[in-house]
């Protein structure tokens, strides 16, 4: 029996090239109800799976997206979840991009970890067998060793793309301790005060004259691009690049696209600005 990949609409754009690469394995997208939309007039969600009776006793993974709207697609993933459970399918979980992935931890009395809470629901309620997360801001804190997460870096695909295009000499560095953590290359100084405030950027990494490339795991806003942008250009960097997973916000990547010299961007999110394209790293980790 073909093992089965469920696509929600937040990866339905990635279809067309996973179908090529992974012909063993059938694909589903949820029905619509009878507009022919996902939704009702009051904005609900609405999810149907006309072939549930056709995944008992095969490998199911559901392939999703946490963007551009993390909350309708958590409704609409939690269905596809109940809809599982109810027939007794325990599926595999992938993640493109983790959604409340940077609510990872409590800074202030009140506060929850949101994302630990999300992953232990998901396995414990909706019996999820294997999460699978591309660039989790999470990666490598400790509390994920407790469940079955499997990271995924996307780093590799980007930092090649660079290097086709400008060479092997690039100085790739990370804009704070968290990109460090992640991807072991080295950052500047960013110490973040709480889940809002962020103090001064600093480096004593030797940048002048050099091509180099800032490499993160999240654009959003672009505040914290564009002061390690700042940093640099003060700091004599000869050209500036920017690599980036999830380009999470439109106003974001706006905000930062004109500053660098090229900037390069993953398809976890469907942006129109993406042009380093995932269907490769799903399917050789799945």
């Amino acid at each position: 029996m073909k093992p089965t990949i469920i696509f929600t609409s937040t990866t339905k754009h990635l279809i067309k090239n996973l179908k090529r690469k992974m012909r063993h394995f059938e694909f589903i997208l949820p029905d619509k109800n009878k507009e022919g939309k996902g939704f009702f007039p009051d904005r609900e969600v609405y999810v149907r799976i006309s072939q549930i009776n056709n995944l008992k006793n095969k490998r199911v993974i559901i392939l999703h997206s946490g963007a551009p709207n993390p909350n309708e697609g958590l409704i609409e993933l939690e269905l596809i979840l109940q809809i599982l459970k109810d027939h007794k399918i325990k599926p595999e979980l992938f993640f493109t991009y983790f959604p409340y992935g940077q609510q990872d931890r409590v800074f202030q009395r009140g506060e929850t970890n949101a994302a630990e809470s999300l992953v232990k629901k998901l396995i414990d309620y909706y019996k999820v067998k294997k999460i699978y997360i591309i660039d989790p801001h999470f990666g490598k804190m400790g509390w994920i060793k407790k469940y079955p997460i499997i990271s995924v870096s996307a780093t590799s695909f980007l930092i090649e793309k660079a290097k086709k295009d400008f060479g092997q000499n690039i100085l790739f560095i990370s804009p704070d301790k968290g990109g460090k953590r992640r991807t072991g290359i080295i950052g500047l100084k960013k110490k973040r005060i709480d889940s809002f405030r962020l103090e001064s950027f600093s480096s004593k990494i030797v940048v002048k004259g050099k091509i180099i490339g800032i490499v993160d795991d999240i654009l959003e806003t672009g505040g914290t691009i564009l002061k390690s942008y700042k940093v640099i250009k003060k700091s004599g960097g000869k050209k500036i690049i920017l690599l980036i997973t999830h380009g999470l916000l439109d106003s974001g990547i706006k905000r930062v696209k004109n500053k660098f010299s090229k900037i390069y961007l993953t398809n976890t999110i469907n942006r129109k600005e993406a042009n380093v394209d995932i269907t490769n790293l799903i399917s050789n980790v799945i």
